[in-house]
């Protein structure tokens, strides 16, 4: 924004972000998180609340650096957008062809190995220490997989826009839907039959 500092709209983005991010994920990080206290329940409880809050701060590490690494690209993207009028034009056909293929991506095995390894998998269950830096490595590690997860429908989001309250409940029912749902990965193939045919409808509508 005029009179703003590259440094105070980056400190207001990662705090918009942060704040946002929280509300969405936590329906989906607290099931993570029981299961993480009961696999080291042996802890006093004291010391394994601490334990917990290090995994969350290690799970929301992650989706920090993503919006860091998301800001600079989403601002240069805006720019060309409002500098060259025939990227302004293609913009409505990028978008309906990148929600396609968020759509698709929901398909492929890569999704379905991480959406696994959020509803915890036996693949992914690892041995755990009592001990902060092991906390806090788990919780990096269960942010890894979420993020790399939710891909397609972080991007979508930021597509929309991540002040849209319709969206960030959109998104926020389909990443709980997938992660607590029965049939996980059903509901995310759904997702993205639905995905899919929305993105066509915008292009065509676009053309």
């Amino acid at each position: 924004m005029p009179g703003q500092t590259w440094t105070g709209a980056t400190v207001t983005f990662v705090g918009m972000w942060m704040v946002m991010m929280v509300a969405m994920m936590l329906p989906s990080l607290v099931p993570m998180l029981g299961r993480y206290r009961r696999a080291v329940g042996h802890a006093g409880e004291a010391r394994l609340g601490r334990l917990t809050i290090s995994v969350g701060a290690g799970y929301f590490f992650v989706w920090t650096l993503l919006g860091l690494a998301a800001f600079p690209v989403g601002v240069m993207l805006a720019s060309f957008a409002m500098q060259v009028p025939a990227i302004a034009r293609a913009v409505p056909v990028a978008t309906g062809a990148i929600v396609m293929l968020a759509g698709a991506l929901q398909f492929t095995t890569w999704k379905a190995h991480h959406l696994a390894c959020c509803r915890h998998s036996p693949g992914c269950v690892r041995s755990l220490r009592t001990d902060a830096a092991t906390a806090w490595r788990h919780g990096v590690r269960l942010g890894i997989h979420c993020t790399h997860c939710c891909a397609g429908l972080t991007v979508l989001l930021l597509l929309v826009g991540v002040m849209d309250l319709r969206a960030m409940a959109a998104v926020t029912a389909a990443i709980s839907l997938e992660r607590l749902a029965p049939a996980g990965q059903h509901v995310a193939r759904a997702i993205g039959i639905l995905l899919i045919g929305v993105g066509c409808w915008m292009t065509l509508t676009s053309l």
